[in-house]
């Protein structure tokens, strides 16, 4: 049974900052061959892809509006990825997603491209 748990979310003034982190547990498929990606769902939008990480071939990619802002990061100890969202805008208030894949990942900022989802954690910028 895959299970990705995202944590972290919460309120924050615009401006601020907030630290996501994903961990999963169950995934068929090592850790280190492993494409996490962060989409987020704002309100009465769809959901779309805010960064991802490749962890076997090494890069990261993220979408316009996220880039200098939000930093995609993966800690090996402890087999979790983090998103540091640095700068935050109201608009960035959503419900943001961790999911995961084998590596690689055609489109890693496609949804479609993803089968195993966390349930989301709450972002609130005001």
């Amino acid at each position: 049974h895959v299970q990705l748990v995202e944590s972290g979310g919460g309120s924050v003034q615009a401006g601020g900052s907030l630290r996501l982190s994903c961990a999963a547990s169950g995934v068929p498929y090592p850790y280190r061959r492993r494409c996490f990606g962060w989409f987020r769902r704002a309100p009465g939008r769809e959901r779309e892809g805010v960064s991802c990480i490749d962890l076997r071939y090494g890069y990261t990619s993220y979408a316009d509006s996220m880039k200098g802002r939000f930093t995609i990061s993966r800690d090996d100890a402890r087999q979790t990825v983090s998103l540091q969202m640095n700068s935050l805008r109201v608009e960035d208030t959503a419900m943001y997603y961790c999911a995961a894949e084998p590596s690689p990942v055609p489109q890693p900022l496609a949804l479609h491209e993803y089968r195993h989802w966390g349930r989301g954690t709450q972002v609130t910028v005001s």
